[in-house]
């Protein structure tokens, strides 16, 4: 869950800041062995795998920040959030797959790190796979469920993570409603939010906002990570010598990472993806063929759905896309504000709330171009010196009202109970333009699942 300080090493490299930059960086990474003595791996294909995971760290965490953040408990000494990250070989595309924390795995055989007793291959949950023999245990799981190569290895763990998250000024998120979870202690309203370490903590752990549990969680993480590349690459970081240093010590000295990864890896990285956007990243989760698989002796798993992982896996070891390339894709268009309800599902009914010719159609145009379900025919309103745009609905469709108000900056919401389903929108002399929109969970297209950042980041 901690992943986005990982990508964050790789994203913010170095830029074309050069060599003197990066002189004694090396020296605060923490190394880790994932790969020795490893055999019969898979074969390596075009471009460079990275195993990117989260562990707990909460033992490293002051009391404060424990009570502030809701961090309390023994630390499990697993991993929380594991991911697969592609970096193409034309180094234009980054694939991100996040593989559940409680996947049924069979971990092969190995020496337990904590009793030093010989175990013979046998089934867990994914993340246990970290308890049992640490970061070699972890990749050699991995590469034989994917059969992909993985080339390095970053860990992060809680103080990494908010400490990245702090050092970068924090990450803007957007989210269409309010998302509260008591065991983490998140509060955020509708609306553009700029989350501090801690509170970034809090968003990418929280699992009790909605219906979806570690699946919904996998995603709020990725839409982080794609906020974290749009901020990293739009911000001017990866061409500020003075601000990357900062950050760069602040990452490697709060990371542990294989002997091979290093700052001349950064170099040629932050160098390959210095023009970057969010669009050049994607995001897929594993196919699930059962979200609540048993097992005896180790419980409910989650099993996946093996044909459809397979061509996921395969795609990503051919350094092809996860998914096809949208129509339209590379035609331009205008970021889009996410909503709770998809525009296509809302019926619009726009009047012209002033004496301005022909004001009713052009908002009418305007809702329908960004998929609203307009009527097509404006009408006058009953009075012509409306100033400021009113969306009137029923109470009982109140979240298809704050769509079509998000579409309309400035407008004021007025509840009129009885309406019915159809909104009605009442232009008035302040109205300037319609905001595009869009349905706030992309994740339901595609038959992966497969997103890319500049569809989940927030809109401008």
């Amino acid at each position: 869950m901690r992943i986005s300080a990982g990508l964050a090493v790789m994203v913010l490299g170095c830029g074309a800041v050069g060599h003197a930059v990066m002189t004694g960086l090396d020296t605060g990474i923490e190394r880790v062995d994932p790969f020795k003595d490893m055999k019969n791996r898979p074969q390596a294909g075009h471009g460079l795998n990275f195993l990117l995971v989260g562990t707990d760290g909460r033992e490293k965490i002051s009391p404060e920040e424990k009570r502030e953040y809701r961090l309390g408990g023994a630390p499990c000494h697993c991993t929380d959030t594991i991911m697969l990250v592609h970096l193409s070989a034309d180094r234009e595309r980054a694939s991100v797959i996040s593989l559940p924390r409680d996947s049924y795995a069979e971990v092969p055989a190995h020496r337990d790190l904590v009793s030093g007793k010989d175990h013979k291959a046998h089934p867990v949950k994914l993340n246990a796979a970290y308890a049992e023999g640490g970061p070699q245990l972890t990749v050699r799981t991995v590469e034989n469920m994917t059969r992909v190569k993985i080339d390095h290895y970053l860990e992060v763990d809680f103080t990494s993570f908010m400490k990245t998250v702090d050092a970068m000024g924090g990450v803007e998120i957007c989210t269409a409603k309010t998302m509260r979870d008591p065991n983490t202690g998140l509060d955020l309203l509708p609306g553009t939010h700029r989350l501090t370490g801690g509170q970034a903590l809090q968003y990418v752990r929280s699992r009790h906002v909605d219906g979806a549990s570690d699946l919904g969680r996998m995603q709020r993480q990725q839409r982080f990570v794609a906020a974290l590349i749009k901020q990293a690459t739009g911000g001017g970081v990866l061409l500020n010598p003075v601000k990357f240093k900062e950050l760069s010590s602040t990452l490697l000295g709060s990371v542990r990472a294989d002997k091979g990864f290093g700052s001349e890896q950064m170099l040629a990285l932050g160098q390959a993806m210095r023009d970057f956007t969010p669009s050049s990243s994607e995001f897929a989760s594993v196919p699930i063929g059962s979200p609540s698989f048993p097992v005896k002796g180790i419980g409910s798993t989650v099993k996946w759905d093996e044909p459809k992982a397979a061509k996921l896996f395969d795609a990503m070891r051919q350094d092809r896309p996860l998914a096809p390339v949208r129509p339209g894709k590379a035609t331009a268009r205008p970021a889009a504000v996410p909503v709770d309800v998809p525009p296509q599902q809302i019926r619009v009914q726009v009047e012209n709330g002033t004496r301005i010719d022909g004001l009713g159609g052009r908002v009418d145009a305007a809702l329908r171009a960004t998929g609203f379900d307009t009527t097509g025919a404006p009408g006058n309103g009953a009075s012509r010196e409306v100033r400021r745009t009113v969306v009137t609905y029923d109470p009982r469709w109140d979240r298809s009202a704050r769509s079509v108000s998000t579409a309309l900056p400035g407008s004021e919401l007025r509840a009129v109970p009885g309406q019915g389903r159809t909104v009605l929108v009442i232009a008035g002399a302040d109205y300037r333009k319609v905001v595009p929109v869009r349905a706030e969970d992309p994740y339901q297209g595609g038959a992966v699942g497969v997103v890319t950042g500049d569809q989940v980041v927030c809109g401008r």
